[in-house]
């Protein structure tokens, strides 16, 4: 039997390669993420390895409520350092400064400020984790040192001068040092010394935190106690270096997990389409094989054996498939990298390599090979030795009545979980019935295929005669096998035709949102990061037709046990007429301790005009705010609004996230008038109504444009299983097609009846996904209407141009199984049994 096995594999090498190289495609996939990843990780390792050296204790303020993005945090005061280096046990103690600060290139952008941060820290001569290259370390104002990568994108070398931005006025400085920084994964690292980065950064004496290194045969737990016994609770802690460096690999982690769970979900998408190939292929091949095994049977063979002969046939198939897939996953994961330091994350250096992907790729790749050729195998062992005596010998079939029967009662089920979903229970819940209606109609899918299939065939015998009908009767000869190919394609479209509903309904509400809460005539935000807007909005406001300028700033406190976010502005009133702020009850007049709240958070907190509402900022001391009046929902300032001067009490530097211009007449002439005051400012922008909606949806977009590209190799290898599927049926059908050219039938009718009957395959599992994937997109849109999807909007055009692509996929997929058929040999062809 094993001879057997092995003569099959080696007979049927073309047919199984198709099918192993599914099998490649999902194995590679689950390799590259994995050792991506791993990658990732390791530099992370190497960074923070680096970064964390030689640090026993790091005092800190106590963290109250995570600040927004780009946001200062709560700082410490510089008379607090003499204080921990009189600790028994204190070697070193050193104030550290750390904020936002980028260099400008010599092409006038700032560089960075694509994801990875723009980090500004004080020079600390005594540091050794990043030496200096060229040059020397800043010693006075007016002086800085680069990283090494942000010098070369920035094209400066030292004694050039350049541009800092910082949350202020930008300044001019001079490079006088070249660091090297390692991998800091795209952030760039510009240093000032010590006082000037107080002052730049955060404020006159005050530090981010202080740095201990601990005397010889003092342990950090030990140093670490006796420090935090000095310091004024309840502001500020103590922890050791230990843990400093554990928290920042958990948040790397957090990053990690997330990245690559998001890639295997795609890779696990790409290994379920694989299965139908598989199951496809193996049932095929065993069904054109009946008498073979017949005979196997009859010269004394088992079940058992027969069963075996056909999973060591599968077991061949996923070893190379696996063996492939893994190389082709080290390849990927180079695509990977490259794609990441493209966007700006710095993953130079080899790959990291270990077991992981090893034990996965073929844990995966045998795993579904074999569980996808057991039930064929079985079938195979089924098949009486008594049928070898007949000439022509078919695997037997199930009713389609047992389809009906377990598929029905999934999709019942799937819509009553969705439609509670869609009652409030939660998107978690309709993702469930979603689920159940898909497998359902997978289930179904045979059952489909004769009414859908003998529609979309109607026009074939009208529009192309003979090759035509024979196409259609080629598919609804055995709707199983054209529903398991189908479904395929079924899978990625789905998925693709539901995100697109998705992003179009995003998009839509987007546009909505704006046109009801913009009404500035221009934004003035900055590329990639946040800014401190007071010295921009004084210039703005200065410049010639400007009418009102309203700045808001971000923050965020505790109020209720929960962190809630809130804009702060100086005058809540300026927007009425910049957000369309629309007062519901009380007044904008909020004083120094005043606030705004929305409907939704007025009517879930219980609060009225007048309302107290105890808060503590994020440095740690609380407050009081008075409910001074409610507005109506406003998607672009947000749930809250506070007075500008509340804000400042309790931070150093605000978080500016935007400027809103209202201006006489918006025309040309006072838009360049905007950009020429913002001009000593590199890297904002000034936007329209337009240029918001445009640069939001093109978010979108990009986001939609990364998921249809992942799941596009389920696409790909949809259209191998229809090669494969059709390769199989022509070698099945050799007799049938021998026949047709015997009677008249030109090599070129033969091959338009495969390519009519491989669009007719494709358009069918196209049909079934678009409709699935549609009625997905409705629901979650329907189930996300409180979280800003508002707006339902079915993108007609390119869900017609997703069914057409489905077309061409067919066409490209008929090729090679049409060139066959129609080069077989009439008299050879007739002759086979």
């Amino acid at each position: 039997m094993l001879k057997v096995t092995v003569r099959n594999l080696v007979a049927h090498k073309i047919r199984l390669a198709l099918t192993a190289f599914a099998v490649v495609l999902g194995v590679a996939f689950v390799a590259g993420t994995l050792v991506f990843t791993d990658t990732m990780g390791r530099q992370f390792d190497r960074l923070f390895s680096r970064t964390g050296k030689g640090v026993a204790v790091q005092v800190r303020p106590k963290k109250v409520v995570e600040s927004e993005e780009g946001a200062a945090a709560p700082t410490l005061p510089a008379s607090l350092v003499p204080v921990v280096a009189r600790v028994p046990g204190v070697a070193r103690a050193r104030g550290g400064v750390s904020g936002f600060a980028a260099v400008v290139g010599r092409n006038g952008k700032v560089v960075g400020g694509s994801g990875p941060p723009q980090l500004g820290v004080d020079w600390d001569p005594a540091d050794r984790n990043f030496p200096v290259r060229a040059g020397r370390g800043p010693s006075g104002p007016g002086e800085v040192a680069v990283d090494r990568r942000t010098a070369g994108k920035a094209g400066l070398k030292v004694g050039d001068r350049a541009r800092v931005v910082i949350q202020g006025p930008t300044q001019s400085v001079t490079v006088v040092g070249i660091v090297d920084s390692g991998s800091l994964m795209g952030a760039t690292l510009t240093a000032f010394d010590q006082g000037t980065a107080q002052r730049l950064l955060l404020r006159p004496g005050r530090f981010s935190d202080i740095t201990v290194a601990a005397r010889s045969g003092v342990s950090e737990t030990v140093l670490r106690d006796r420090i935090q016994r000095v310091l004024p609770p309840p502001d500020y802690e103590a922890i050791t270096g230990t843990k400093l460096r554990e928290e920042n690999k958990s948040q790397v982690a957090t990053i990690m997990s997330f990245i690559r769970t998001a890639l295997l979900i795609f890779a696990v998408i790409s290994i379920f389409v694989g299965a139908f190939i598989i199951f496809n292929t193996f049932s095929m091949l065993v069904a054109q094989r009946s008498r073979e095994l017949a005979l196997l049977r009859a010269v004394g063979a088992s079940r058992r054996q027969v069963t075996r002969a056909v999973l060591g046939e599968a077991t061949g198939v996923g070893l190379v498939g696996s063996t492939v897939g893994l190389g082709a996953g080290v390849g990927l994961a180079v695509l990977l990298q490259a794609l990441f330091n493209a966007l700006g994350a710095d993953l130079g250096g080899g790959l990291a390599f270990t077991y992981k992907p090893v034990l996965w790729s073929y844990a995966v790749g045998m795993v579904v090979t074999m569980a996808a050729a057991y039930f064929p195998a079985r079938r195979a062992a089924g098949i009486p030795p008594v049928a070898a005596m007949h000439d022509d010998v078919a695997m037997p079939q199930r009713s389609l009545r047992i389809r009906v029967v377990l598929g029905s009662p999934v999709i019942a089920a799937g819509v009553v979980l969705g439609g509670f979903g869609l009652g409030g229970s939660g998107a978690a819940l309709l993702g469930v019935g979603l689920a159940l209606v898909f497998l359902g109609v997978a289930m179904l899918a045979p059952v489909l295929a004769r009414p859908v299939v003998t529609a979309l065939g109607a026009a074939y015998p009208r529009v192309f005669r003979t090759p035509g009908r024979l196409a259609t009767q080629n598919a609804l000869r055995n709707p199983r096998r054209t529903a398991a190919t189908a479904s395929a394609l079924m899978i990625g479209l789905a998925l693709v035709s539901g995100i697109t509903v998705m992003s179009a309904s995003a998009k839509a509400s987007i546009t909505r949102q704006v046109d009801a809460s913009f009404a500035a005539d221009y934004m003035v935000t900055a590329a990639g990061r946040v800014f401190g807007p007071a010295e921009p909005g004084r210039a703005v406001r200065a410049a010639a037709g400007v009418e009102q300028v309203t700045a808001l700033y971000a923050g965020r406190f505790v109020a209720g046990g929960k962190a809630r976010s809130f804009v702060a502005t100086e005058r809540p009133g300026d927007l009425r007429r910049a957000a369309r702020l629309s007062l519901v009850s009380g007044s904008t007049e909020v004083g120094g301790d005043g606030l705004l709240v929305d409907r939704p958070t007025a009517t879930s907190e219980r609060l009225q005009v007048g309302s107290a509402v105890g808060v503590r900022f994020a440095d740690g001391r609380t407050a009081s705010l008075r409910v001074a009046g409610i507005y109506a929902e406003n998607p672009l300032i947000g749930s809250r609004v506070l007075a500008l001067p509340a804000y400042l009490a309790h931070t150093d530097h605000p978080t500016g996230v935007a400027l809103m211009v209202n201006v006489a007449k918006a025309d040309t002439a006072t838009r360049q008038g905007v950009e020429r005051a913002l001009g000593p400012y590199p890297g904002l922008k000034v936007q329209d109504r337009s240029d918001v909606k445009r640069s939001v949806q093109q978010g979108v977009d990009q986001f939609v444009l990364l998921l249809t590209a992942l799941l596009a190799l389920s696409i790909l290898i949809a259209a191998l299983g229809i090669i494969n599927t059709l390769a199989l049926s022509v070698i099945e059908r050799t007799r049938e097609i021998g026949l047709l050219r015997a009677i008249g039938t030109s090599r070129r009718q033969t091959r338009r009846m495969i390519r009519l009957e491989s669009v007719l395959i494709a358009v069918f599992g196209a049909v079934l996904g678009l409709a699935i994937g549609v009625v997905a997109g409705i629901g979650f849109q329907r189930a996300l209407r409180g979280q800003g999807l508002n707006v339902l909007s079915v993108p007609v055009t390119t869900l017609a141009g997703y069914l057409v692509l489905s077309a061409v996929i067919g066409v490209l997929a008929a090729p090679w199984p049409a060139w066959r058929a129609s080069r077989m040999d009439v008299l050879t062809a007739i002759a086979v049994e």
